[in-house]
């Protein structure tokens, strides 16, 4: 036998042996994108009057089944009944993606209008997959809204697990690098800049089922880099942190935390200490 049989026969093996029921995540990604085009039409520049609207729904709720049939196995409720529970959260997580989008239009002196919001902006992009993807973590679903929301971590460099509890309005500015964990609670008008980690102070998996990321309370804005761990951290509401902080402590509400570093700027002239960059 050649070693590329006995490779195939390996591998062969091994699929049966350790891969258990998962979605498509070609037909998972399909699946994301037509919810968004369905609440968002304006992303693909058209308008759909209300019974086209219906049909959508009714679409959406047939592809959501395919998926969940194919875990179906694994899932506490039959697809018929799970997909039925996720289209009657659906216009409540609407209207929270709706009150996310006319916040940050509101308050982002870089925004015009709601409808840059919704073309423009990767964090409300993700904020919006995400409220979805939370329909289907509550509802016991594995995989699946891991998928969904991991498929908009690889197109925004947003990394927002289903399981977090994040209240409304919540704003997340230019996005990159952000993380946050799965039982990360954010409270109202919240706003993070890139590079924020909301995380875990240790990793152990004996620490699945525990509370292992921090609470952010209403009304506090975390500004780019900071890293904020453990699940016995609050930030108080009505905080401000400072870029590039660490913290594993809780903070008091109202307060401000910020890492205090020097800024030196001579003229080049008078330098005579040699700079190396090294790259």
């Amino acid at each position: 036998m050649s070693d590329l049989k006995k490779f195939a026969k390996h591998l062969s093996s091994m699929n049966k042996g350790y891969c258990m029921e998962a979605p498509s995540m070609v037909k998972t990604h399909a699946f994301v994108e037509t919810l968004v085009h369905l609440l968002f039409p304006i992303k693909l520049d058209c308008k759909i009057e209300e019974n086209e609207v219906h049909m959508e729904l009714q679409r959406c709720e047939l592809e959501l089944k395919d998926l969940l049939f194919s875990i179906r196995n694994s899932i506490p409720d039959s697809p018929e009944l799970i997909a039925a529970k996720f289209m009657a959260e659906l216009p409540k997580a609407y209207d929270a993606m709706m009150e996310d989008a006319v916040s940050i239009a509101r308050f982002d002196p870089a925004s015009s209008c709601v409808e840059e919001v919704i073309l423009a902006y990767p964090g409300f992009y993700c904020i919006s997959v995400y409220r979805m993807a939370n329909i289907l973590y509550k509802l016991k679903i594995p995989l699946l809204p891991r998928v969904m929301m991991e498929y908009v971590h690889g197109q925004t460099g947003i990394d927002i697990h289903p399981g977090a509890r994040i209240d409304t309005p919540f704003f997340i500015d230019h996005g990159t690098g952000i993380v946050i964990g799965e039982t990360a609670e954010i409270g109202k008008n919240v706003k993070i800049y890139q590079g924020v980690t909301l995380g875990a102070l240790t990793v152990e998996k004996d620490m699945a089922r525990t509370k292992r990321h921090p609470t952010i309370e209403d009304n506090v804005v975390i500004y780019a880099g900071s890293t904020i761990l453990g699940g016995k951290t609050t930030i108080g509401h009505d905080t401000v942190v400072g870029g590039n902080t660490w913290i594993t402590e809780s903070v008091l509400p109202h307060s401000v935390v910020y890492r205090q570093h020097r800024v030196i700027v001579k003229d080049h002239k008078d330098f005579t200490t040699p700079i190396d960059y090294v790259i």
